[in-house]
């Protein structure tokens, strides 16, 4: 999606009449449906001015397209200022340009692609290097939009800081940025020549077509870490670090480096489809390509198997895969330090206890701090999903305070699943009753569907499962899991009228990649951690709507469900606190489940007051957005 779009004769037209900035703020709001914050205007008026004196030159041809923020596939981040027309051989070309409005600039020696500058707080930041940010920006749309490549559009980025001012001894133009700068270049104050020559070489003549392909482009499914993570081990880049997770990313790599006699502990925290697991398995590779003896952890089994499959399958032997990736129970009896860096993904799915029957170890946090020199925590509160979670982030400093850690902490805020839609999971978060996010706007190209019929839900996935065998049927716990019948296709646990399916079998650890589980159900732990195209969700009686409101009730969870384990006993000590625990964990679950589609989410209820709720609520949103694109701003 693009918020402005223009020939260069009407940007220019529009910047004179000092008309830009408020077009640009219609525009947000009509197609965002948001406001527009007074940074986000202010740099409309600094910026737009400069880009009118680069244009400003018939060098440029006044036919081309311009595009003021236009949307990056499959993410939430938003490109300032495109160009896009044909070069001199008739190619379809568009020049990408970063706008900042920064005045200083510090290389930051021990980070790749870092630099510090002041923000409006005053105090030096570490940031991404303009640079990396456009080449970068770049190399996702050119991984996503097949319209880009079917008629291989040159895309070349390049930054523009018209308020910085080059020194004889300059931090931007450092060395350590150069492969950024070639791919990137960056032109700053008095550059108004060369970058307006650096235009005018890509674009010769203009052409609506290039900007219609790369905005109305067909974007392909997601690459998939289960399928990358071989290339990964072996040095590949399969994904550009964006933006937070690349400053993170730099950041764990920076204190692995350091040699103190003080434990470290970072803690990073990030929603649902943050890339969370993408980066820990880059920092893994990094850390053991510079001989650091470091580990990837995570307490659920399923990603794990996941992970060991595909890279049994590209090669890699079973003792090696074995080294790298680890269960959260393996720390009971570990020596201190003996690892440099411990990785610890979901880390909100921790344990107290170790063991089959959680009776080793103390706690599962303490010991994996106790075992290393770095402990890294990727968390998310809101993904405690049974009553032996323990992973919070308050019980992570928690033992580093016992272990006198230093402690570090950041947010990754960057959306790459649910087609990097922000608006999704914070309408999630609203109609789950989780967070109060007042959002009923869905202006997203993310496909939700609430279904009447488990049956029509079905071969709806089915459908979408034909084609990469990336779609799942998953459910909530709320049916009992058959052991003497556990292997077996004509045994179907789940029955809804004439809708009848089979939990997943339990011969397999494997469920989410194998060929047959389409046949099969899925649920929080056969599902979380890892993610699909599609998935269509069978919400269980343990969620209803009744009196107006969402209503949890664990007692409908099947007997068979050990993430409920102890909830009985401690309803009859404390009613009300196990009652507000319940419903913690039935609405993450459901949250989680909900935002495993990278491309779509259908869903049915068995409760039909729920069904309506969810189709009133979807069907309120898209009255929003109607409203909002015929209201006059």
């Amino acid at each position: 999606m693009i918020v402005y779009q223009e020939t260069k004769e009407q940007f220019l037209i529009d910047v004179y009449n000092d008309e830009i900035d408020q077009k640009i703020e219609k525009q947000v709001y009509e197609k965002l449906h948001r406001k527009t914050s007074n940074s986000e205007y202010n740099s409309w008026m600094n910026s737009m001015p400069y880009m009118y004196k680069i244009l400003n030159n018939d060098l440029i041809p006044k036919d081309c397209i311009i595009a003021i923020e236009y949307k990056v596939p499959n993410s939430n981040k938003r490109i300032d200022f495109m160009i896009s027309g044909e070069d001199d051989h008739g190619r379809e070309s568009a020049v990408i340009i970063e706008l900042k409005q920064w005045k200083n600039v510090k290389k930051v020696t021990e980070k790749d692609g870092i630099v510090k500058t002041n923000f409006q707080n005053g105090y030096l930041v570490e940031t991404i290097h303009p640079s990396y940010q456009a080449w970068s920006y770049v190399s996702l749309i050119q991984d996503y939009n097949e319209d880009v490549r079917k008629h291989k559009i040159n895309l070349k980025p390049c930054a523009y800081l018209h308020n910085y001012r080059q020194t004889d001894s300059d931090d931007l133009m450092d060395l350590r940025y150069k492969y950024y700068l070639d791919r990137a270049p960056v032109f700053t104050r008095g550059d108004t020549e060369k970058l307006t020559e650096f235009i005018s070489r890509y674009i010769k003549k203009g052409n609506p077509n290039v900007m219609a392909h790369i905005d109305g482009g067909k974007i392909k499914p997601s690459k998939s870490l289960q399928e990358s993570l071989s290339n990964m081990l072996k040095g590949k880049q399969e994904f550009v670090l964006l933006d937070e997770q690349k400053i993170t990313y730099e950041k764990a790599l920076a204190l692995s480096n350091k040699h103190l006699n003080q434990k470290q502990v970072y803690i990073i925290h990030g929603g649902p489809g943050t890339g969370k697991t993408v980066i820990a398995i880059n920092m893994l590779v990094e850390m053991i390509n510079q001989n650091k003896n470091a580990i990837y952890v995570t307490k659920n089994k399923a990603p794990r198997e996941v992970y060991r499959k595909k890279l049994s399958d590209g090669g890699y032997r079973k003792v090696y895969i074995d080294n790298l990736f680890k269960g959260s129970g393996g720390f009971v009896n570990s020596i201190e330090n003996n690892y440099d860096c411990i990785i610890v993904d979901e880390s909100h799915r921790l344990n107290a206890k170790s063991g089959y029957y959680k009776n080793n170890g103390e706690n599962q946090i303490k010991e994996i701090i106790h075992a290393c020199k770095l402990a890294i925590f990727f968390v998310d509160d809101h993904q405690i999903v049974t009553t032996s979670d323990i992973g919070s982030s308050q019980e992570i400093k928690k033992w580093c305070e016992y272990y006198n850690a230093t402690v570090y902490e950041d947010k990754l805020k960057s959306q790459f699943r649910c087609n990097g839609s922000d608006a999704y999971l914070s309408w999630v978060d609203n109609v789950l009753e989780i967070e109060e996010t007042a959002n009923d706007e869905l202006n997203i190209d993310y496909d939700i569907r609430i279904f009447d019929n488990p049956v029509t839900l079905k071969n709806a996935i089915y459908e979408k499962n034909q084609i990469a065998n990336r779609s799942r049927i998953l459910a909530g716990y709320c049916w009992e899991w058959e052991k003497s019948g556990r292997n077996r296709a004509d045994v179907h646990e789940i029955k809804i009228g004439d809708f009848s399916m089979s939990w997943n079998f339990n011969s397999t650890d494997t469920w989410a990649i194998d060929e047959n589980s389409i046949n099969q159900v899925g649920c929080i732990h056969t599902s979380q951690g890892l993610e699909f195209d599609y998935v269509g969700l069978i919400i269980g009686d343990d969620m209803r709507y009744e009196n107006g409101k969402i209503v949890t009730d664990f007692f409908k969870r099947a007997l068979s469900d050990k993430s409920i384990s102890g909830l009985k006993k401690a309803y009859k000590e404390n009613k009300e606190s196990t009652l507000n625990w319940a419903d913690i964990i039935i609405k993450n679950t459901y949250r989680t489940l909900m935002t495993c589609g990278q491309k779509g989410c259908y869903i049915y209820c068995t409760d039909a007051a729920l069904n309506e709720y969810l189709k009133l609520r979807l069907e309120k949103s898209k009255e929003y957005v109607r409203k909002s694109e015929k209201t006059n701003y």
